[in-house]
C-alpha cells in the first residue's frame, strides 16, 4: 500500500491556483487513512485495504486546497498495477511464494496472476460473493434480452455488472477475531481439500515452490519488452497516455524478480522502458519555445500552465496505416447498393419503429451508395457523461439531435453492426490490424510521435472554447457492403 501512494504522491498528486484554477502545482503529500480487512461480506477470506483520502493537500507555499482529481482519476489503473507489483515483490521476498498466470484466461482480458501451488479448488470455494454477482448478472442479461430483444453492449454489460454487484451487496457481519476466522477457513478448507493434512501440505508447497530460471531485467529485457508494450498500446488504442504505459509497465514488471523494498529495481526498469517506448528523453518534453520563470514551473520542471500526464503519444506504425486510410479514401469502384435499395430499407426501418433523422439517412445514403472503396466519417467531441446518469441507447438512436453519429467506441460499433448488418470497426483497430498485415520493411519504425496537448494560448488557456476545440483520432470506419 505504502508504494501505491508513494507513486500517487510522486505523480498524480496535485492541486490548481489562479483565475479559473488554471496553474497546476506540486502539493507536499496527502492525508489518507488506510483500513485493512481480512474476509469479505460473504465471510470469505479477502485480504484487502481501503484507503480514505481527504480531499484537502498543502502547497509548497503552505496554503491547504483541494486535489487536482483530473490527473488522479487518470493515474487510477497505473496506481492499481503499482500496488499489485509491490504485493507481489514484498510476498516473494517475505514468504518465498511465487506468482504464475492462471491457466486458461481469457486471451482478450489482462492475465491473472495466482500463488503457485495453491489449489485452484479454493478459489471457488471462497468466491461466494462472486458466484451471486454472476447469478444475478445472468439473470439481468436475461431480462434485458427479452426487454429490448437483443443481447446488451459491453457498456450496458458493463452497467448490468454494477447492477448485480449493489443488488447482491449483503449487510455487514458481526465482527470475528483474527483466530476466529482462521479456525472456520482451515475447517472449510479441509472439507474442501478432504483432510487437514491436505491442507497443510498445500501450504507447504506453496511456500516453498519449484525454483525457476530467473529473468534478469538487463537492457536486451528492457528493449524487447519496451517493444511488446508498444504492440499492447498499438492494439488497444491510436492514442495514449503515459498512464497506459506505466499500467503495462507494471504488468511486465511482475513477470521478472526485482527487489522489493523502495521498488528500485521496478522503478528504473518503468523509466528506461518509458524512455524507450515514448522517446522522452529530455523529461518533460516541450511543446514549444518559451520558458517561464522558475516560480511558475513545477518540481520536475513542466510548466504549471500544463496539465502532468496530458500528452498524448502514439507510434508512427499508426501514423503510416492511417495515412494509407487517407490515401484509398479517394478510390472508387468499390462494391455499393443501388439508391431506390438504400430507401426501402430505411422506410422499413421506420415502418418497424427505427427512424434516422435526415442526417443519419443521409450519412446511410452516401456510405451505400458511393462506392468508395472504405467510408469514413468524424464527429465532434461531446461533453462527457456521468455514468451514473446515462441510459444506454442503441447506435442510431432517433432521439439524437441532427447530425448527430454514433459514438466512436466497441460498443457502439457492435450496436451499429448487429442493426445494420455491416461489419464496424474503430479505426483504432483498423489501423493496427493493417499495421499488423503489413510484411516488415515497408516503412514505420514503430518509434512512437508525441501529439503533444492541444494548442494553447500564452496563458495556457485553449484559445477555442471546449465544444470547438480539434479532436484528434476519433474516427470510426465502416466497411460498405461486400468490403
Amino acid at each position: 500500500m505504502q508504494d501505491a501512494l508513494a507513486f500517487i504522491e510522486k505523480h498524480a498528486l496535485f492541486t490548481r491556483t489562479g483565475p479559473q484554477g488554471i496553474r497546476q502545482v506540486n502539493v507536499r503529500g496527502l492525508v489518507a487513512a488506510a483500513f485493512t480487512h481480512r474476509d469479505s461480506r460473504a465471510g470469505d477470506p479477502d485480504l484487502h485495504t481501503h484507503v480514505a483520502v481527504a480531499n484537502k493537500v498543502q502547497t509548497l507555499d503552505g496554503r491547504w486546497l483541494s486535489i487536482d482529481g483530473r490527473v488522479l482519476f487518470k493515474a487510477n489503473v497505473a496506481a492499481s498495477e503499482t500496488y499489485n507489483t509491490a504485493l507481489e515483490q514484498h510476498l516473494r521476498e517475505t514468504l518465498g511464494v511465487r506468482f504464475a498466470e492462471r491457466p486458461g484466461t481469457d486471451p482478450a482480458k489482462r492475465p491473472i496472476r495466482e500463488i503457485v501451488g495453491v489449489d485452484p479448488r479454493l478459489n471457488q470455494r471462497w468466491s461466494t460473493r462472486r458466484a451471486h454477482i454472476e447469478t444475478r448478472r445472468g439473470e439481468l442479461a436475461i431480462q434485458f434480452q427479452n426487454d429490448h430483444g437483443r443481447p446488451p453492449t459491453p457498456v450496458e454489460a458493463l452497467h448490468l455488472a454494477q447492477q448485480a454487484t449493489l443488488e447482491t451487496r449483503d449487510a455487514k457481519h458481526e465482527p470475528r477475531s483474527l483466530a476466529e476466522q482462521r479456525a472456520t477457513w482451515l475447517s472449510e478448507a479441509a472439507a474442501v481439500l478432504g483432510s487437514s493434512e491436505a491442507v497443510a501440505s498445500m501450504v507447504r508447497t506453496a511456500l516453498a515452490p519449484p525454483a525457476e530460471t530467473a529473468t534478469i531485467a538487463d537492457s536486451r529485457w528492457v528493449a524487447q519488452t519496451a517493444d511488446h508494450i508498444l504492440a499492447v498500446m498499438e492494439a488497444s488504442r491510436s492514442t495514449w497516455q503515459m498512464w497506459h504505459v506505466r499500467a503495462e509497465a507494471q504488468r511486465q514488471v511482475r513477470t521478472i524478480d526485482v527487489p522489493a523494498g523502495t521498488c528500485r529495481g521496478t522503478r528504473w526498469t518503468c523509466w528506461s522502458m518509458r524512455c524507450s517506448i515514448a522517446g522522452l528523453l529530455p523529461w518533460p518534453h516541450r511543446h514549444d519555445d518559451i520558458e517561464e520563470p522558475e516560480v511558475l514551473r513545477r518540481v520536475d520542471g513542466s510548466s504549471v500552465y500544463t496539465v502532468a500526464g496530458a500528452a498524448l503519444y502514439t507510434s508512427q506504425r499508426i501514423l503510416d496505416a492511417e495515412q494509407r486510410l487517407l490515401t484509398t479514401a479517394g478510390r472508387r469502384g468499390g462494391a455499393s447498393v443501388e439508391q431506390m435499395a438504400v430507401d426501402l430499407a430505411l422506410l422499413e426501418m421506420a415502418a418497424n419503429g427505427t427512424a434516422l433523422d435526415a442526417g443519419q439517412a443521409s450519412l446511410v445514403r452516401q456510405m451505400c451508395t458511393s462506392g468508395a472503396s472504405f467510408a469514413a466519417r468524424d464527429r465532434p467531441r461531446r461533453r462527457r457523461q456521468d455514468h451514473r446518469h446515462a441510459r444506454p441507447r442503441p447506435g442510431l438512436d432517433p432521439r439524437r439531435r441532427p447530425g448527430a453519429r454514433p459514438r466512436p467506441s466497441a460498443a457502439a460499433a457492435a450496436v451499429l453492426g448487429e442493426q445494420t448488418g455491416i461489419r464496424a470497426d474503430t479505426l483504432a483497430k483498423l489501423t493496427w490490424s493493417l499495421a499488423a498485415r503489413r510484411p516488415a520493411g515497408l516503412g514505420g519504425s514503430g518509434r512512437p510521435v508525441d501529439l503533444g496537448d492541444h494548442r494553447r494560448s500564452r496563458h495556457g488557456r485553449h484559445p477555442l472554447p471546449r465544444h470547438r476545440r480539434p479532436v484528434r483520432h476519433r474516427s470510426r470506419c465502416e466497411c460498405p457492403p461486400g468490403r
